[in-house]
């Protein structure tokens, strides 16, 4: 884990989105999952990397971070087109730790709530987090904000809101390392501080304003995964 507490931008007194008392004592994670995707069963996921944000002083800034790979299942093949997406190769992955063990590390860290996570299409990473719910049982239950939704609103002239069409629109530079979970992570934070400005401008002022317009309760395991168009 690595602390530091450099602002994230420049502090605003005048900014009331980032002054809301409410938005205030909420720490947020940005987390991602990398995952293999073998047929006929859900998700594996193979790295996850998680940084964590406050808001003090009108300015956001990193409490902490983590991130770590995890060994998939010897069954679950690593694929062709897993390796040349993330760069991971079997031999990488054999030495990691199991994900119950990696799960409950990254759990350990939420010792001082309330939490919000935030995600890149949030839906995928609820599921992945759902179904390791035994060994996180703070994360499986903390409600996410997806920047996916949050960008929908804010840009609605853009055919697509996956995460490097945000990127392209919003001139943050592509991480040399795309798909693999800590630069998609730290993407995800400069994505997601330039939705918290640009909602800011378009008149939003609260932490529930941002969940009214892309909130998403902890996932109950009910049915298989849908629909990850936004996930890449």
């Amino acid at each position: 884990m690595e602390t530091t507490g450099q602002p994230s931008r420049a502090s605003s007194p005048a900014d009331p989105l980032l002054n809301d008392p409410d938005l205030i004592r909420h720490t947020y994670i940005v987390i991602d999952f990398e995952a293999l995707t073998p047929a006929g069963r859900p998700a594996v996921p193979v790295e996850v990397a998680a940084l964590a944000l406050t808001v003090k002083d009108g300015d956001l800034a990193e409490l902490w971070r983590y991130q770590a790979l995890m060994a998939p299942p010897p069954e679950v093949p690593v694929t062709a087109f897993d390796a040349r997406q993330t760069g991971l190769t079997r031999e990488q992955l054999t030495d990691a730790k199991q994900p119950s063990d990696i799960m409950a590390e990254l759990d350990a860290h939420l010792n001082a709530p309330p939490y919000r996570l935030v995600a890149q299409h949030a839906p995928t990473e609820a599921g992945l987090i759902a179904r390791q719910r035994p060994h996180c049982p703070a994360l499986a239950v903390t409600p996410l904000l997806d920047t996916v939704r949050l960008a929908r609103v804010l840009y609605p002239e853009l055919t697509s809101h996956s995460l490097d069409a945000l990127l392209c629109f919003l001139r943050i530079p592509r991480p040399i390392d795309r798909h693999r979970a800590m630069p998609d992570v730290e993407a995800t934070a400069e994505v997601f501080r330039r939705l918290l400005a640009d909602g800011q401008k378009a008149g939003w002022r609260t932490l529930h304003r941002l969940e009214v317009v892309a909130g998403l309760a902890p996932k109950k395991l009910r049915a298989p995964e849908g629909d990850q168009e936004e996930l890449f």
